[in-house]
């Protein structure tokens, strides 16, 4: 089965700071996979190169099928076709609920007005936010606005969904209304490349679990490889210390 998402020996710097080195990976469809490692190890900029949100300087990420690199490619049309979701929702405030998720399909998938609002508000009820359509992100709690920017997401019927630190600005209560709504996604086959600190999330729907640390993939292994007995020092200490609390 082709990859959806393929990396191959991914370098970036920033300057002459090397934020990646050498990483390879891929997301197949269908598969949940969770990046975690400490802050500062490249996790949310190797997430962010997948459609071309940051330039990377060496290898190559394919996105089902498509060069992401590649300078003829069309990034806009490209980053329809999969979902990204930010730790700070970036939702457009002067705009409601709705016209939130209408706007890309309108603009970018060429449909109607009335398609967008259908599409929109049955995925407004799908992450149960339908009572709260009309209201402006202003009105809503930070979990609810992510559970917005999530339908946004959606609503453009993308290949795949990447989140990067989907609850790390979300107050401790509402963490779990917006992975349920992941874990949600998840059973139904979503195709997902998470950055997360969750590591309850990551037992419970993660296929396979890459390890980040000082830009390169130290691990890359299956859920129950790297819960039960991570091969590397450093995946071993981080893990103890995140799972003691």
């Amino acid at each position: 089965m082709p990859a959806t998402l393929h990396f191959q020996n991914v370098s970036k710097w920033y300057g002459d700071f090397q934020v990646l080195s050498q990483c390879s990976t891929q997301v197949n469809k269908g598969e949940v996979v969770v990046v975690c490692g400490p802050s500062g190890s490249g996790k949310s900029t190797l997430i962010k190169c997948a459609n071309g949100l940051e330039p990377f300087q060496q290898g190559s990420i394919l996105m089902d099928g498509i060069s992401v690199g590649d300078a003829s490619t069309n990034l806009p049309q490209l980053r329809a076709r999969i979902g990204m979701v930010f730790q700070h929702f970036e939702l457009f405030p002067h705009l409601s609920v709705t016209e939130n998720l209408t706007l890309g399909q309108i603009k970018v998938l060429g449909r109607s007005a009335e398609q967008a609002r259908v599409k929109a508000l049955g995925l407004l009820d799908r992450v149960g936010l339908s009572e709260h359509a009309h209201k402006f992100p202003g009105q809503l709690s930070g979990g609810q606005q992510q559970r917005v920017a999530i339908a946004r997401a959606l609503a453009m019927d993308p290949v795949a969904m990447l989140f990067d630190e989907p609850t790390s600005a979300l107050d401790p209560e509402m963490v779990s209304e917006v992975l349920d709504v992941m874990v949600q996604l998840a059973s139904e086959g979503m195709t997902m490349m998470v950055v997360t600190h969750e590591m309850g999330f990551a037992r419970k729907v993660a296929h396979r679990v890459i390890f980040m640390d000082q830009g390169k993939i130290v691990e890359d292994c299956t859920r129950d490889e790297f819960f039960g007995a991570p091969r590397s020092a450093r995946a071993q200490e981080f893990l103890s210390k995140i799972l003691s609390h």
